[in-house]
């Protein structure tokens, strides 16, 4: 599966979108697919989940919507190698408080690079989803702007 994921991180140069997600439940390796390609690309994992939750801690919590945003660039730009950003641990991002839209920030990162990210939701009839309709961080969008790559 790391080739093919590889063949495709290479297409993403030539291709207009370049966000590829890794897509699958809960356990079906996703992280371990992304440290793979970053062992074999000798690149860093920015784990947006315990970086961006510490840079958060350090603002007053009425503020951090405010800075979510730019603090998660600067993370992603010193974390960007070779014109390659790879992202895991996105729940935070999905936190009401910050009042961010995940999948739209995924795509302006992915307008200066290519971002490769682990989804950590689920692809139904080309709807990718997080949480739970009902649930109060349930998201739901369309795949226009990305590329899925499913695993299972």
């Amino acid at each position: 599966m790391i080739q093919s994921l590889d063949r495709v991180v290479e297409d993403l140069v030539v291709v207009n979108s370049k966000l590829l997600l890794l897509i699958g439940p809960p356990n079906s390796g996703k992280s371990d697919l992304l440290g793979q390609l970053a062992k074999r690309r000798q690149l860093q994992i920015l784990n947006v989940g315990a970086l961006l939750s510490r840079e958060l801690l350090t603002i007053p919590g009425p503020r951090r919507h405010l800075q979510a945003a730019d603090l998660l660039k600067e993370l992603a730009d010193d974390f960007t190698s070779h014109g390659l950003l790879l992202l895991d641990n996105l729940e935070l991002l999905f936190d009401k408080s910050l009042r961010l839209s995940p999948l739209d920030l995924l795509r302006r990162h992915a307008q200066a690079r290519r971002v490769i990210a682990a989804w950590p939701g689920s692809l139904v009839e080309n709807r990718l989803s997080y949480a739970t309709t009902g649930h109060p961080e349930h998201q739901d969008y369309g795949c226009d702007g990305l590329v899925p790559f499913r695993v299972n």
